[in-house]
């Protein structure tokens, strides 16, 4: 049953919304239809909360299986974040002010994204990730248990840039796998278990596990 939340200055709540104990809503944050939230979570100011996806005839249609976005308990979220709706949230999160995360997205319990990152569509993270300031995860990406990715990472899901029919795949991150500050990895590739990918390395194709890499393009490391 839906308890009354801890709201500040001119907050929007739309119908078809439930909270759970000891929820917090920052000034200015709008939350919208389909929305859950569990227990004890703490949402900043200026937040979009439960966005609907738009578009254009040139971008890629998505289809929404639930109109919901499932927030679990013990979360934090920061000032001037977006969140979409069909995305689920586990417990104990921590989303940093800026960041943004769009639809079909799922986020492990214990994970931490970082201050202005993006996290897109169709995306998998796994438990207690680490993505941190600034870094773009593409979508149709995933990151399994224990990855993390410094500042500034870019990933990419389209091999053609727009040039040509092709099925979108971003990275695959297994679980332990580390990538440094600025790191570029390109669509569809494979980083094996507890790999480490150095700051400012391009990976390019696939690499296997328990490695260190690194360059222009990414090497093993003797």
């Amino acid at each position: 049953m839906s308890t009354k939340p801890s709201v500040g200055k001119h907050v929007v709540i739309e119908d078809d919304v439930t909270f759970g104990n000891n929820v917090v809503i920052g000034h200015n944050t709008v939350i919208l239809k389909g929305t859950r939230i569990g227990n004890n979570v703490e949402i900043g100011a200026n937040c979009v909360i439960g966005i609907i996806p738009g578009g254009n005839t040139r971008m890629r249609q998505q289809t929404i299986q639930s109109h919901s976005l499932l927030i679990g308990d013990h979360i934090k979220i920061g000032n001037m974040v977006s969140i979409y709706l069909n995305t689920t949230i586990a417990e104990n999160v921590f989303i940093g002010d800026h960041a943004s995360i769009r639809e079909n997205v799922t986020i492990g319990k214990g994970t931490v994204i970082g201050r202005n990152a993006i996290v897109e569509l169709n995306t998998r993270i796994g438990e207690n990730c680490t993505i941190q300031t600034l870094s773009y995860i593409t979508g149709d990406t995933i990151l399994e248990d224990d990855v993390f990715i410094g500042p500034c990472v870019s990933m990419a899901n389209d091999k053609y840039m727009g040039a040509k029919e092709y099925v979108l795949k971003g990275p695959h991150l297994k679980k332990g796998v580390k990538v440094g500050n600025n790191a570029t990895i390109l669509p569809a590739v494979t980083i094996g278990a507890d790999t480490i990918v150095g700051g400012g390395s391009v990976v390019t194709k696939d690499i296997g596990e328990h490695l260190v890499v690194a360059g222009v393009p990414a090497r093993k490391l003797r």
